[in-house]
């Protein structure tokens, strides 16, 4: 038996995926503590304007890139997007290690945002259609935990600087990450029915499959733009990217400022808090999602809403707090209700779009998320003389409570999987024409 016909190898995949996201966040992450490493060499990175130029220009690339790539994702293999963006990103960040000066680490980091835009859309649709209902939530929490733990050992990286050198850093991790998308050639493989619709409730062959191919990309953008409930699922996933880019980019900087921290403790502070209690909100409620959904469908859109509803008063905390321990505190607070959030966004928009558009439905999401993160992460820097980030930190709450309302207000969905809803819907269709 081939091997991605065993029972198990759709956890393998989650597996498999954990280790590329965690390199994703990493790779990413590891330049905003290793800034004053850097800026000894290249001193433009000593303005805080230029390096919030530097942060955010991979994050408008990558905003741009994503629903392509997501629309890509949804019409061709995404097992090769994945290798290839895991071996382009992680050449890239071998090739930052080589830069002498501002400009090529601004053209190294654009690069890079175009090679991991592809990576997301993907990597959550294969894990989405090999756990169909039960265990999906979990599978994808599970995923994003690479993605913190990625975040959180990047934390590390002006620890590691300063142990070695930013250039060897960039160099060892570029070297391991191409080594791990040869091993990735061998042992993932593309969801044997990717392209169709597969139905369990009618046994017609119209309904059992529809290729994807069929539907043009803009066909399959009209047909996601034409639901309502994206565009809800959409402000609300960008609103929680304000805050969750916020933490990912300042908040080594705001503990810095806030509690007299060299970065070399802020960083990795900063980024364990959130990325351990994400992790933990991801283990309560991927399951919690996955158990509340079987007796209500909604279930999914009730835990999402609970880690929405703990974010608003922990950005509170983690703005105007300059004590240590609140600040971690609420910084772990924040980090358990991103994790139940994160963990339900995909499930909750496979309750709404089918599979035939996911990546290039999630692709937009991640381009609108990403788009107001590099926003953010721009303007965090032009105003962290002026206003301060601690007040600007407390401020991204009342945003949250606007996407929680909605939220909560007007998503309805009738079952778990909208393929399961067009299979319900061909049925009646068959079922009405053998009638007449």
């Amino acid at each position: 038996m081939a091997l991605q016909n065993k029972k198990f190898y759709p956890w393998l995949v989650v597996g498999l995926l954990w280790v590329v996201a965690l390199l994703n966040y990493m790779d990413r992450q590891m330049l905003s503590t290793m800034q004053q490493n850097i800026a000894n060499d290249i001193h433009a990175l000593q303005n805080a304007e230029a390096f919030g130029a530097l942060m955010a220009i991979f994050l408008w690339v990558y905003g741009i890139s994503s629903p392509f790539s997501g629309a890509v994702a949804d019409r061709v293999s995404r097992k090769w997007l994945i290798v290839g963006s895991l071996g382009v990103w992680s050449a890239v960040t071998y090739a930052m290690g080589l830069c002498h000066d501002f400009q090529s680490l601004m053209w190294l980091r654009g690069i890079m945002g175009i090679s991991e835009a592809l990576y997301i859309p993907s990597a959550l649709s294969l894990i989405a259609d090999y756990f169909t209902g039960r265990g999906r939530s979990l599978a994808i929490g599970l995923h994003m935990t690479g993605l913190y733990c990625g975040q959180a050992l990047g934390g590390f990286g002006s620890m590691v600087a300063s142990t070695w050198s930013w250039q060897q850093t960039f160099h060892w991790f570029g070297i391991i990450g191409v080594a791990y998308a040869i091993v990735l050639i061998f042992l993932l493989h593309e969801k044997s029915d990717h392209g169709m619709v597969a139905s369990r409730l009618v046994p017609s062959g119209e309904a059992q499959g529809r290729k994807a191919g069929k539907e043009s990309m803009l066909q399959s953008f009209g047909v996601v733009f034409s639901t309502m409930a994206f565009w809800v699922i959409l402000f609300f996933f960008a609103s929680s990217s304000i805050p969750g880019w916020a933490t990912k980019n300042w908040l080594p900087t705001l503990f810095h400022d806030n509690l007299d921290l060299s970065m070399d403790w802020a960083g990795p502070m900063a980024t364990l808090t959130i990325a351990v209690s994400s992790f933990i909100g991801v283990m309560i409620g991927g399951p919690i999602s996955d158990r509340w959904v079987r007796s209500n469908v909604r279930g999914r859109i009730y835990t999402s809403a609970i880690g929405m509803a703990m974010m608003i008063p922990a950005l509170v905390f983690i703005g105007l707090a300059h004590n240590a321990w609140l600040s971690v505190l609420a910084g772990l607070f924040f980090g358990v209700g991103y994790g139940m959030f994160d963990a339900n966004n995909m499930p909750i928009l496979c309750q709404f779009v089918s599979s035939r558009q996911r990546a290039m439905a999630y692709g937009l999401m991640n381009s609108v998320g990403v788009i107001m993160g590099a926003i953010t992460t721009q303007l965090l820097g032009s105003l962290a003389a002026s206003v301060g980030l601690g007040l600007c930190f407390a401020l991204m709450g009342g945003i949250l409570l606007i996407a929680l309302a909605l939220q909560l207000t007007l998503l309805r969905p009738k079952f778990d999987d909208k393929d399961q809803e067009e299979a319900v819907g061909a049925g009646n269709e068959a079922a009405e024409t053998v009638t007449a």
